[in-house]
């Protein structure tokens, strides 16, 4: 599960296993965690996250999409 950035207490994260799935990324929190589809951005799922740090989170998305989908890209050889 490799950690491909850290910003506060986020860390953004995808699984080995999940080649098959459009570019995404997880985004672990002590509270729980979400998924986001990356292209386009959008939420695929939320355990435990309250609404307002989801929306944290999605703008964190927004603002690192590029990296996060190169960061995809590279690991799961597109």
């Amino acid at each position: 599960m490799p950690t491909v950035l850290r910003i506060e207490a986020y860390r953004f994260h995808f699984y080995s296993d999940e080649n098959k799935e459009p570019p995404h990324i997880h985004v672990a929190h002590s509270d729980g965690e979400c998924k986001f589809w990356l292209e386009p951005v959008m939420l695929a799922s939320n355990i435990n996250l309250h609404p307002h740090t989801v929306r944290i989170i999605e703008r964190l998305v927004f603002e690192n999409k590029d990296l996060l989908i190169k960061k995809y890209r590279e690991y799961h050889v597109y």
